[in-house]
């Protein structure tokens, strides 16, 4: 090959070689491609939560001395069964329904006596049922002042409430009311007693012992 036809095959060479290795170092110099994030492995055997707790586990705070009444709302929550899970009305009678498994009475029942009995209730249809109770609304905690204030009627306890609060919160003595003859009426082993208030005497600090704290179902009747 003639020293003519050598020179212009160099000027080719030389120009690739300029065109090479600026992109090699290009190439040895960008960041590697990050791998795209892998979600977490699921674990199939996830350990399920003690029997009454869990996130559904959540709703009122409850007076230690809470039993289920009726008109009481609760929520039956069932671990991993949307289907069995459900909020729920005390009926009248004092008794729940449930898919498959019925009636079930709730009155009268702690919420976590009520949640061993569904347990065990369910345990004749379900494996190892996880049942969680969850009160709602307190309907059946009322006490009742009739006569002679402001706003006679029915009011909830969900913790304690004297006699006079009572009368505070339902607006006070009316004008005519005769407030040194306020009665109490409780049912006490299945017998209704009468207990005396003297609005004036305790408004003057005497005898405070008449200021009693009120159970669910007392009614205070204020003549007039």
């Amino acid at each position: 090959m003639t020293a003519r036809a050598r020179r212009p095959l160099s000027v080719a060479l030389g120009l690739l070689t300029a065109i090479a290795l600026p992109a090699a170092a290009a190439a040895q110099t960008a960041p590697a491609t990050r791998p795209a994030a892998q979600a977490p492995a699921q674990t199939p055997n996830t350990p399920r939560p003690a029997a009454g707790t869990g996130t559904a586990a959540t709703g009122l705070p409850i007076p230690t001395d809470y039993v289920v009444g009726p008109d009481d709302i609760l929520s039956i929550v069932f671990w991993r069964d949307a289907d069995m899970t459900q909020e729920v009305t005390v009926r009248p009678d004092g008794n729940i329904t449930l898919p498959l498994l019925g009636d079930i009475k709730a009155a009268g029942l702690k919420p976590s006596e009520l949640r061993d009995q569904i347990a065990k209730t369910a345990g004749k249809f379900i494996e190892d049922p996880n049942v969680t109770v969850v009160v709602r609304q307190i309907n059946s905690r009322n006490v009742f002042i009739t006569g002679g204030v402001t706003r006679p009627g029915a009011y909830p306890v969900s913790g304690q409430m004297t006699v006079l609060q009572l009368i505070t919160v339902a607006g006070g003595l009316t004008e005519f009311a005769d407030s040194k003859n306020v009665r109490i009426l409780r049912v006490e082993n299945g017998q209704t007693v009468s207990l005396k208030f003297n609005y004036n005497e305790v408004m003057d600090g005497k005898n405070l012992n008449q200021n009693i704290v009120l159970k669910p179902g007392d009614s205070v009747m204020v003549k007039q």
